[in-house]
Parts: C-alpha cells; structure tokens; sequence
C-alpha cells in the first residue's frame, strides 16, 4: 500500500511542480484548460487526501463533506477567502495558502499599470498599431507625471510596502491608511505618512489597493470615496476585485470623477461591468499580478510542499488555520 498522499489538483500547474508531485504523489489533475464544474469537483474529490485548488475554486462544506478523509486544503493564492475555513477547522482539515513568494510580482504588475494607465500606453499603442498615428504633437495622449506625485496606498503590508519601495525611486510621496497604524518609528524609517481613508482618497495622485478582502472591505472603494478623489487622480487595484464598486467605478471613469484605472482584478471575475471594456480611460489586466513563472512555481512548491507536511503528521510552513495546531 502506498504511503503517498491522494492529491487532487484542480487545474494544471507549471512543470516542475507536477513533476514534483508526482514524484512524491498519487495525483489527479484536471487536464482541459478551464476550472472544474461544480459536480466535477465533488466526484474528483473523493477518495483524496488533499487538494491543491485555485482561489477560483469554491471549497465549502460541501466539498468537504464529499471527502471525509480529507486532511489538508492547499490554496494556490495568498487569499483564501474562497473556502470556509471554519468548516475546516471543525473537521479538522488543515488549509495552507502561499504567502511572501508573490509580493514583488504582484507590486511589479501594479506598478506596471499605474505606468501605463498615466503615461496612457495602452491608447499610444492601439494609435500606432491601428496606422492612425501621423507623428508628434504637443497635445497628443498627455498624461499625468509620476515623479514627484503622491501615492496613495491602501494597506500596507508586503505588497503595499514593495509598492512603496517601487514608490520612493520615483521620489513620490507616499501616504497610507491601513487598519492598524504603524509606530511613529516605523513610519519615519519608511519615509510614510499615516493618515484617515478620506484623507488618502483626497491626497493621492495615485491610490492603490493592497488590503485584504473581508465583509468589511467589500466595496472599500464606492461611489462616495471616488467622489472624494481628484479628478486627475489615477485608481490602481491588484488586490480583490470586489474592493471596489464597479458600477461607480464605470461613471466614475466615464463621467470624469477621476482621470483613470489600472485593473488586474474584478468585482465579478472574469466577467466586467458593463462598459468597461469599451472606455479608453482604463487598463485591464487579465488578472495577472503572479503571473511570472518563477512565481508561480514557488506558489506551487510551497503549496505542495505543505500537502506533504500535513499528510505525514508536520506543521505546514503556511497554516492558515493555526488553531489546529495549538489544541
């Protein structure tokens, strides 16, 4: 009898984790580019003792129940509030995430937006390929400076704090709410200044979402508090799309409230809010913020990694939740 672990993977990962699994693994893994269905997922996991799922996938008690031999869920995303954690926890099935290996591609592809969305790339690039472009002109597709602006970030843990690094070789001034203050040494060592949501929304040139999605941060950013921000002042959000009221956002954009966005996540994934698409003031990223392959295999090894931990009896390094552990 083998003393592999049963291991569903819900969507094909880079190569050097499959191989590694399946090194280590009895894996099922679903094969066709696209996310299981509901009912695929409830018949693949069965007879399993871990599941390696995407944040795409929807892993509730349901799921669980499907497999009572279930014993670790690892979530390929820093997020997890795509499965029910405590349901877990009542079952006593470790769930694992995959923090740190993602904060600087994540602050790269948010920088790269916020780039592309002021100095309006995206429309410079359309205009070029399209044969419409009939040389310099001093008033064609001016945008906004960068250097010398003020940032405004929205949390700042690993990736709000890359994103200030990012920030200060642009010599930018940065300001930041985030639901616990840090020190008055803390932010003097940094080069931050600390003040209200409304007062970040009114400063910054450049507002940027890196907090963590909860009931209390849904629609963070709605109507009023777009009503609050400049009207040259640019939206940059890679962290949940439901951050963000995307209906306002699209009268925001379309009736002037702000200059512009740069998305790479969406309130209701993969769809978009109805005239999105068709307005130039936006960049939309196909939700690509650990989209570099050596990312995404880190994401993989720690993921998997934790799987084997949890199946022989250890403590994976990335638990998320901790109670398990400390009965």
């Amino acid at each position: 009898m083998s003393d592999k672990p049963k291991v569903l993977v819900t969507r094909r990962l880079p190569e050097r984790v499959m191989a590694f699994l399946a090194e280590h693994a009895e894996v099922t893994c679903h094969e066709e580019d696209r996310g299981l269905s509901r009912e695929e997922l409830l018949a693949g996991i069965r007879g399993k003792d871990a599941l390696l799922c995407l944040l795409t996938d929807r892993i509730d008690a349901e799921v669980m129940d499907a497999e009572p031999g279930l014993k670790v869920i690892a979530n390929y995303a820093v997020g997890y509030n795509n499965i029910d954690i405590e349901a877990a926890t009542a079952r006593g099935i470790t769930v694992t995430n995959t923090p740190d290996v993602l904060t600087a591609a994540t602050a790269d592809i948010a920088w790269a937006l916020l780039m592309a969305v002021s100095r309006r790339i995206v429309e410079g690039d359309a205009l070029v390929r399209s044969g419409g472009w009939k040389g310099w002109a001093p008033l064609q597709l001016i945008g906004g400076d960068v250097t010398g602006a003020t940032l405004g970030l929205i949390g700042l843990g690993r990736i709000g704090q890359a994103m200030m690094r990012r920030a200060q070789g642009f010599e930018m001034e940065i300001v930041y709410w985030n639901r616990t203050r840090l020190s008055e040494a803390e932010e003097a060592e940094l080069g931050v200044r600390y003040a209200s949501l409304d007062e970040v929304l009114q400063a910054a040139d450049y507002l940027s979402l890196h907090v963590a999605y909860t009931p209390q941060t849904h629609h963070l950013i709605g109507e009023r508090e777009l009503r609050l921000m400049k009207p040259t002042a640019y939206l940059i959000n890679t962290a949940r799309g439901a951050h963000i009221d995307e209906a306002a956002l699209v009268r925001a954009l379309r009736e002037g409230w702000i200059a512009g966005a740069g998305l790479d996540v969406y309130e209701r994934e993969p769809a978009l809010e109805d005239g999105l698409a068709a307005l130039d003031n936006v960049v939309l990223a196909p939700h690509l913020g650990s989209a570099t392959l050596q990312t995404r295999e880190r994401m993989g090894m720690m993921a998997a990694r934790g799987i084997l931990a949890a199946h022989q009896g250890e403590r994976p390094e990335h638990v998320v939740n901790t109670t398990l552990y400390e009965r």
